[in-house]
């Protein structure tokens, strides 16, 4: 499993910001391990550091904005998107004034910037988001839906009375590779005709047809589309940005109609209140005062969620130093099937300890096992995330079904049915 990442060394950029025009100073730098991605505020006393959550979100007109009064960080949709995209989780970003810098319009100069930075993995958990149940938001024209999935993916819709856009829809998969080729160049836009009233609510002081897209009655000022549907693009790397404030990463389909940024902070909202209320963690300190395996045989890492009575997903990362790979094909080491169903076992059984009283007390035993099917090799590297859900569930006996996959395919998946016993 691929640890925290952060920047190797600070890198700056310079410029105006976009909608309150003043000159600018941002800097990535590394952060602690498990620290979160963090705004500072260097021009000021103390200089004061706002996380990005979407507790500190505040609703604006046009840009997302975290925190109030002299210490807030304005437009910071951009930044983020680039973060996102290049999965950073631990990042200090310095600015000296209270708006990141507009740049060209798009992401692509703070993706530029933090690969010249030299991006490392530090170890540590990577946290994610997850969701259990379809969360579905309206927030005034803009509409959306987000599922449970495996990574993060974009479902995104516009419309616009204009010649060059109308109605388009696009699907995008966000990796890092899919990002930046799909998304982090597309620019910010905007209408002659809206120019006027936005400058005068003190808005798009720093806009220029240098770093936003403009569009009059007959097409583009004074610039060229870098797509053909780049305005549809860049709402989808609005979203990403966005998607930031649940201060780690997204693991969700989201379905988007005519987004905005004041719509997507109300769904990462919905989407962290749903994933509380139901989420219990496991790491391995908690897993090995409840199942009684142990080395070489306990295969259950971290358990990321549990519902009780009803779904659990659990985590075991295959390494090249797994005692088994010694004498099953060392010269083309493949886990065992026996043992991944083992593994996805074991999470069943922490599943089931959960309902009774005195866990360490009582042991799980599995008392059939149907229509076992394996998909795809596990080879050393890999990641297996096991989900079960209950079937049937009567005193203490369960079934349930489990699914192993790896990078969101199927490695295996299987019927089994088990009870709890007193040791």
């Amino acid at each position: 499993m691929s640890g925290r990442r952060t920047v190797a060394e600070r890198i700056t950029l310079e410029g105006v910001g976009l909608h309150l025009g003043a000159p600018v100073r941002l800097t990535f730098a590394p952060a602690e391990l498990g620290s979160g991605v963090r705004f500072r505020r260097v021009d000021l006393p103390d200089s004061p550091e706002i996380p990005v959550r979407v507790e500190h979100a505040v609703q604006v007109e046009r840009r997302t904005q975290l925190g109030r009064g002299a210490t807030a960080c304005h437009t910071v949709e951009h930044v983020l998107a680039a973060v996102v995209g290049q999965e950073i989780d631990d990042l200090l970003i310095e600015l000296d004034a209270s708006e990141p810098p507009i740049m060209d319009g798009s992401a692509r100069p703070f993706v530029d910037a933090l690969e010249r930075a030299g991006i490392v993995e530090r170890g540590g958990t990577v946290e994610y988001l997850d969701l259990r149940a379809p969360v579905r938001v309206v927030d005034g024209d803009a509409s959306y839906e987000a599922r449970p999935a495996s990574a993060l993916s974009l479902d995104i819709t516009i419309d616009f009375p204009h010649p060059l856009i109308g109605r388009q829809t696009g699907t995008y998969e966000v990796s890092r590779k899919n990002f930046v080729r799909d998304l982090a160049g597309a620019r910010t836009f905007g209408f002659m005709h809206e120019v006027e009233s936005l400058r005068t609510m003190g808005l798009i002081r720093g806009a220029t047809t240098a770093n936003a897209v403009v569009l009059d009655e007959d097409g583009v000022v004074d610039a060229t589309l870098r797509w053909p549907d780049e305005f549809l693009r860049h709402k989808a790397l609005d979203c990403v940005g966005d998607l930031a404030l649940a201060g780690r990463r997204v693991r969700a389909h989201v379905t988007a109609i005519k987004p905005s940024h004041r719509g997507t902070v109300a769904l990462v909202r919905e989407m962290t209140t749903s994933a509380a209320k139901e989420t219990r963690m496991f790491d391995i300190n908690d897993i090995t005062k409840v199942l009684p395996h142990r080395y070489p045989f306990l295969f259950v890492d971290r358990v990321l969620e549990m519902e009780e009575k009803k779904r659990i997903v659990g985590i075991k990362n295959v390494t090249i130093n797994e005692p088994f790979f010694q004498g099953h094909f060392p010269g083309h080491p493949i886990m065992p099937g026996v043992l991944i169903i083992e593994a996805m076992a074991q999470v069943g059984g922490i599943l089931m300890l959960g309902l009774v009283d005195d866990p360490e007390s009582q042991i799980v035993y599995f008392i059939s096992l149907d229509n076992v099917r394996f998909r795809r090799p596990v080879r050393p590297g890999d990641q297996l995330r096991f989900e079960l859900e209950v079937t049937q569930l009567r005193g203490a006996t369960c079934k349930m079904h489990g699914i192993a996959r790896v990078d969101g395919e199927i490695a295996a998946e299987a019927d089994m049915g088990a009870m709890v016993r007193k040791k």
